[in-house]
């Protein structure tokens, strides 16, 4: 597949903080009232790659709605708090390598639902920022997935863009964006179609060829 953007989702894909995630967020919810409510990694696989605000209204339907997302605000601090004190020592395997080596080849990109802030800290746990042209997430912009796909595309100026992610809706950002969608299979999700299937991040390097030389900036 000829590309000259890697567009790249996080959860899933790049590595998995859900352990650490719901050790943050079971002490958010309790203290937001749902005392006997545990948050396991396995809830959220199910709900990462959503927006916040979706996440809150599926794992807190019983709150009231101002409530929920107030609750939902703490957990995403106590999560920042979570991944700052952790080696993060969570990325799958040969994720930093194949990121490195896409970066002297296509421009790299991020774009998740996240919160404002995680992206970033992901590229400080993991010594990516060098390697990472552009980000943009759901906390930023308020937009959906397939609106801040299509940002990152216009405001890099990429002709030929695939998206890399792990789920349905990722899938589905990238058919509403009007780019190729590699399907991550190690991850979360069991999309319903992709245009390649990556047993393995590596897999890109021999999946994707540069559509032209990167522009040096």
């Amino acid at each position: 597949m000829q590309t000259d953007g890697i567009i790249l989702d996080v959860d899933g894909t790049l590595w998995d903080s859900t352990p650490i995630v719901a050790k943050a967020w079971t002490k958010a919810v309790r203290e937001g009232g749902c005392t006997e409510m545990t948050v396991t990694a396995d809830m959220l696989k199910k709900l990462f790659g959503k927006t916040m605000k979706v996440i809150a209204d599926l794992l807190l339907p019983q709150v009231e709605e101002k409530k929920r997302y107030e609750i939902m605000d703490v957990c995403c601090v106590y999560e920042h708090e979570e991944l700052e004190r952790d080696e993060c020592r969570i990325c799958y395997p040969k994720v930093i390598s194949t990121v490195q080596e896409l970066s002297r080849k296509v421009t790299v990109c991020i774009v998740s639902n996240c919160q404002a802030g995680y992206i970033e800290l992901f590229l400080e746990k993991t010594g990516l920022g060098p390697y990472v042209k552009d980000i943009e997430c759901y906390g930023n912009t308020g937009m959906n997935k397939a609106e801040n796909i299509r940002l990152v595309v216009e405001r890099n100026g990429l002709k030929k863009p695939v998206y890399v992610g792990d789920t349905q809706g990722d899938l589905d950002a990238s058919r509403e964006a009007g780019i190729p969608f590699l399907f991550a299979s190690y991850g979360f999700g069991n999309p319903d179609s992709a245009d390649g299937v990556l047993k393995s991040f590596d897999e890109l390097l021999e999946v994707v060829e540069p559509f032209q030389t990167k522009k040096e900036s």
